[in-house]
């Protein structure tokens, strides 16, 4: 039976939309979603859709960051900044560099014998708490960059190193990791987010883009409708909920985003250890 429609589609499309980027974690979320709605664990239209989606999801932060993406690349010049770095491509390379490899290393293995409810409600505990740390580490000390200009060679790569966390453990979330691996190591709550939309514009391209070249032959007519409807919504769903982040972050405490993890956590233990 075919798990898709346009219901599902759109439901699915706000779940990543809103989640991809928050520190709440998209996976949790996708999975706890799919089982209320009664879609198995292993369909796999499911799992390609999902990366469809995701995909929207990454183009909203493309749009958001288009001005920034230039200037990586050379297209449009740096502001003089006296006595500043500035943010550069070998920032991006170290900071991707570590989840990268990981990833490449470990997919198969956390696909197999880690991708369960059960890891999703520990690593959401864990993120929760990580973020608590990273908040009171950050008001205790303060932020040396205060920007994204302001971050060091150093200071990516310690993030890049968080961010396996996310990749070995489905749930602990991909942006909570890395904003609170910034805040560990002197990067303001601001600027450790800013660094993780970027970062994860050249990771989830790669892993999704290769899911869809592999799975190209799965777009027939009759899901095509789908997959577009998904993207969509995904997208906008996305732009607004990064967009809206953005400017709460600059003076609201993340460890609200870990309490929600907690209740999230609890939800998944009641469904899934009482309901099932």
């Amino acid at each position: 039976m075919l798990s898709l429609n346009y219901w599902v589609s759109i439901v699915m499309g706000i779940v990543e939309g809103l989640t991809e980027f928050l520190p709440v974690s998209s996976t949790g979320h996708m999975i706890l979603v799919q089982s209320l709605l009664g879609i198995p664990e292993e369909d796999t239209m499911m799992k390609i859709f999902e990366v469809v989606i995701q995909l929207g999801a990454i183009m909203a932060v493309v749009v958001l960051y288009w001005k920034r993406l230039l200037r990586l690349f050379g297209l449009k010049k740096n502001p003089v900044r006296v006595g500043k770095s500035n943010l550069n491509l070998i920032h991006i390379l170290i900071g991707i560099l570590p989840a990268g490899i990981m990833g490449l290393l470990l997919n198969k293995i956390v696909d197999k014998y880690l991708f369960s409810p059960k890891t999703v409600m520990i690593s959401l505990v864990i993120g929760g708490i990580l973020l608590i740390i990273g908040e009171r580490r950050a008001a205790k000390y303060g932020s040396q960059a205060k920007d994204l200009d302001d971050i060091t060679y150093k200071q990516a790569f310690f993030i890049g190193l968080y961010q396996i966390l996310a990749v070995v453990f489905p749930g602990f979330s991909r942006s909570g990791a890395t904003i609170a691996g910034g805040m560990m190591n002197g990067v303001s709550r601001g600027a450790s987010a800013d660094f993780t939309f970027i970062l994860a514009i050249p990771l989830m391209v790669a892993a999704s883009g290769l899911v869809v070249i592999k799975s190209y032959h799965l777009f027939t007519a009759d899901l095509i409708g789908y997959f577009i409807v998904g993207f969509i919504v995904s997208f906008i769903v996305a732009l607004l909920a990064v967009m809206t982040f953005i400017k709460l972050v600059q003076n609201t405490s993340l460890s609200y985003f870990a309490y929600y993890r907690f209740a999230v956590a609890a939800i998944f233990a009641i469904y899934f250890f009482t309901m099932k």
